[in-house]
């Protein structure tokens, strides 16, 4: 038997189409062994394999281009099967068009969109036909509403001659509508359309948009045709919807413990859908334990990628009636820390992991003997072993940082699996992680299970990089570049930069296993979520490297880079000193500047005088690890902070970084050089040259370099799960960043204070893209009410040119304004309007908090920052306060998003 594929689509010379499939004809599934396809003309390209009739399966294909440079990129959906093939057919003919992965109707096929957001549209299976036929029509169309069928219409007696009463009613099988027909061959070509069908009312609603659709061919007694039509050309961008967004330790309810809890999402759906929420959007919850300190707060510092955070453990649902008796006599300290204002979390950890020992003690031998427990632990063997062991070790031996450990430091599976035995007198130790794991699980999947029964879905987050020493680290350490730091380049939250300390991705080792790593990381997000934020997202086109002996992001570069070779320097005739560009440049008026009454103190203590009458550091203060290292050992005062920060700003007051191992010939620009001290003391003529090789370097040369990074990366990661994948994109954009997010059909984060328009200071709601999440601001900034107050005179432009306003702009953000920016993100065509609880509070005056400042939950620029920030009032208190969720549900489905 014969199949011939046709796929629509249109190509340049030098680029290629092939076929793979389950068969192996199309290659088994490896891209390599992949099926090519013939250039036909400028609408098809054209194949034609045979396979064994008598040994037929179904056959499940999609298509591969490969462009000009080599790229493989693979079509989205992998939703094409042959099957169902009536007897005796010598040849099949599929015609099918290319499902681009920036398609907005793909969004809608995502698990969220298919299993909660738009379950009540799907239609139940009608019997087939068994009459014969020689063609088989298929299209998508996911926005149908209730009782609404696709149908098909067009030239010839069998299609009506386009008499909308004698349309076709389509059936719906699986994502496709379908139907067979038996076309004669006098139908060709047969012109055609979809269209939308009543089957209520028995009525015709309309036509798709565009053009109509032709068909040439053949009808053969022996032939089938099965076409693949795409996306019917409906509205798609008519689906919109609403979401709150709030870290779960902000939560607060009557039962939770000093923090919020997995089983307080609960409390928080049945507000969220009294208001007409559709999604709630958490920060990370893995472990973060690694200090036992309140420094251990910070939710993007896990030392588990797959484990989750004891301190979301709610002890009433672990001890259930059986126990409820051991947590009574703790009553008061629950309610104690409860009722403060911000998280306490040593305080609260202290008390939920003592507790916590206490009921794995009387639970232990019904608990390992339960079926529901051996399921969770085989399925999760493969990091909960591991990462237990890896607990005990670090309390055993003081630290998380594997490399001090006087046992195990290097991760060995087989040892760890005799550490680990049963046999092992700390084993209780061990499975007591096994035993808050499994109940961590439980409530977690048991919330996330409530939300979707109530029509909601939960958006997690997926931070970009592991703790440095983490379990991950510990176990595949070659999965990372450890002598290096990520972070971020400055910008206007933090001037310095980010240092987050983590080690940079080795993506090249993270390929070799078809990025195993990122899949079973996925595979365990879609255990509890429906949608997940790739925090900062430009991580996989570039990532800001810092080196181990700096402390200031500023201090970093771009990696992968391609860097400034000293060539370009001659071939643009650009004076060059690798001292002066490269070393920190000191002078008697740049130590004035930066310690001003202070300098000859600093001079003779920390820096040495060279020949020519500048000043270079010593040895013993030469990197700004040092510096901080010494510091950390002095008296903590004003000088000294002083001091410290203008030996840290000196060391930085550079033009280039050498590239390591180039033997001075290859260089990095330092990220704003042109706002250093060095930088103005060279010639007029010399900085113009070095402005203009900076530009190229940092706005040129990289971009489509880092567009060809994201793309080894990104596809695959996103193949590897139909969660929806939103990107946070701020920052240091790159150009090639937004074409690749469409190309894959990835959600944009669109934030009006930060627009990605360069000209422009704000953005506004109403020009937001369909495929984004639009919100007036981030757990990483300040809410709406506290960045009115931050800078004066930018309130009064965005008072008069962004809201229409007249004069003066109130000091304060009253609760008019603060509703009419959240009213105008509700109206924006973004499929997403996302909300910090903190920014719903602020329309009420009543319900808000008094002072806004105390709502931010992060600021980037302290790398040391106590992420402590909780709601103020109750969620019973919430549901119950009637006219703020009034207003709140009437913006809400006035805005279409309910």
């Amino acid at each position: 038997m014969k199949i011939h594929f046709y796929l629509r689509f249109h190509t340049k010379v030098g680029e290629s189409i092939y076929v793979t499939g389950n068969i192996h004809a199309l290659g088994n599934g490896d891209n390599d062994k992949a099926f090519p396809l013939q250039f036909m003309n400028d609408e098809f390209w054209h194949g034609t394999i045979e396979v064994n009739e008598e040994k037929f399966i179904p056959i499940e294909y999609s298509y591969l281009f490969k462009t000009d440079d080599g790229t493989l990129i693979s079509e989205w959906g992998a939703d094409r099967v042959i099957s169902d093939i009536k007897p005796a057919v010598d040849e099949i003919q599929v015609v099918d068009t290319w499902n681009y992965a920036g398609e907005f109707e793909n969004a809608f096929f995502t698990a969220p969109f298919q299993d909660i957001l738009l379950v009540r549209h799907k239609k139940a299976n009608r019997k087939g036909s068994k009459k014969p036929y020689t063609h088989v029509f298929k299209v998508k169309a996911p926005l149908l509403k209730k009782d609404e069928a696709v149908c098909l219409t067009g030239s010839g007696n069998i299609l009506g001659e386009w008499n909308q009463d004698s349309s076709i009613v389509m059936n719906s099988e699986g994502k496709w509508w379908t139907i067979k027909i038996n076309l004669p061959r006098e139908s060709f070509p047969l012109h055609y359309k979809y269209g939308v069908y009543d089957t209520k009312h028995k009525k015709f609603l309309g036509y798709e948009q565009g053009e109509n659709r032709v068909l040439y061919g053949d009808a053969l007694e022996k032939k089938i045709t099965v076409l693949h039509d795409g996306f019917a050309h409906l509205p798609n961008n008519t689906w919109r919807g609403a979401g709150v967004s709030i870290p779960v330790f902000s939560l607060r309810s009557k039962n939770s413990c000093g923090v919020g809890e997995f089983a307080d999402i609960r409390t928080l759906v049945d507000w969220a859908k009294k208001v007409g929420l559709k999604l709630i959007q958490i920060l990370p919850v893995n472990d973060t334990s690694a200090t036992h300190t309140w420094q251990d707060s910070y939710p993007y510092a896990a030392i588990s990628a797959f484990a989750l955070h004891p301190i979301y453990l709610n002890l009433e649902g672990v001890a259930g009636k059986k126990h409820a008796a051991l947590l009574k006599p703790h009553k008061k300290t629950q309610k104690s820390l409860n009722v403060l204002p911000e998280l306490d979390y040593e305080a609260v950890m202290k008390h939920k992991l003592a507790l916590t020992r206490e009921l794995y003690l009387l639970e232990k031998d019904e608990f390992f003997n339960s079926d529901e427990y051996r399921d969770f632990f085989n399925k999760n063997e493969h990091w909960l072993v591991p990462y237990a062991a890896f607990c005990y070790l670090r309390d055993r031996n003081g630290t998380s940082d594997f490399t001090n450990w006087k046992t195990h430091s290097r991760y060995d599976k087989d040892a760890i699996a005799k550490f680990v035995s049963p046999k092992a007198k700390h084993y209780d130790e061990i499975a007591l992680q096994y035993f808050t794991q499994y109940h961590l699980h439980l409530q977690l999947r048991d919330a996330t299970d409530y939300a979707h029964q109530h029509g909601i879905i939960v958006k997690g987050d997926i931070p970009i990089g592991i703790y440095r020493h983490s379990c991950d680290a510990w176990i595949e350490p070659g999965l990372y570049h450890m002598e290096v730091q990520a972070g971020a380049p400055p910008d206007d939250f933090a001037v310095k930069g980010q240092n987050w300390g983590f080690p940079t991705y080795n993506w090249e080792q993270m390929a070799k296993d078809g990025f195993g790593w990122w899949k079973r990381r996925f595979e365990q997000m879609a255990n509890y979520f429906d949608a997940f934020r790739i925090d900062h997202i430009l991580g996989f086109f570039r990532i800001w490297s810092i080196p181990m002996d700096a402390v200031d992001g500023v201090m970093g570069h771009f990696d992968p880079v391609l860097p400034v070779h000293i060539n370009e320097f001659r071939d643009r005739h650009i004076w060059f000193d690798i001292d002066r560009y490269t070393k920190p440049f000191i002078n008697e008026a740049v130590l004035w500047e930066f310690f001003e009454n202070d300098w000859e103190k600093v001079s003779n203590e920390y820096l040495e005088k060279r020949g020519d009458g500048s000043w270079g550091l010593k040895e013993s203060f030469s990197t700004q690890r040092k510096v901080e290292c010494h510091f950390s050992s002095l008296e903590k005062n004003e000088l000294n902070d002083k001091i410290k920060s203008g030996l840290l700003g000196i060391i930085s007051n550079v033009i280039l970084f050498e590239v390591p191992e180039s033997k001075a010939m290859e260089f990095n620009f330092r990220i704003a050089m042109d706002h250093t001290s060095s930088f103005r003391y060279l010639e007029w003529g010399t900085q113009q040259q070095l402005k203009d090789l900076y530009v190229n370097y940092f706005y040129r040369r990289q971009d489509h370099f880092w567009q060809m990074e994201a793309m080894k990366k990104l596809p695959a990661l996103k193949h590897a799960t139909n969660m929806l994948v939103c990107g946070e994109d701020l920052g240091m954009v790159p150009h090639c960043v937004p074409d690749v997010m469409r190309q894959l059909g990835i959600l944009s984060l669109e934030i009006q204070r930060m627009p990605k328009d360069p000209k422009r200071e704000f953005g506004h709601p109403a020009d937001m893209p369909y495929l984004s999440v639009v919100t007036p601001s981030t757990h990483d900034m300040s809410t709406i009410r506290g960045w009115w107050e931050e800078d004066r005179n930018k309130t009064q432009r965005f008072y008069n040119y962004e809201m229409g306003q007249w004069g003066d702009a109130p000091s304060f953000c009253e609760p008019w304004i603060n509703k009419a920016i959240v009213i105008q993100h509700l109206h924006s065509p973004a499929m997403w309007s996302v909300f910090q609880m903190q920014d719903l509070l602020g329309i009420d005056g009543n319900v808000r908090r008094e002072n806004p400042h105390d709502e931010r939950i992060n600021v980037p620029a302290n790398s040391k920052h106590f992420w402590k920030y909780r709601m103020h009032l109750l969620l019973e208190d919430l549901i119950g306060e009637k006219e703020f969720n009034e207003q709140l549900k009437e913006q809400v489905h006035s805005s279409g998003r309910a």
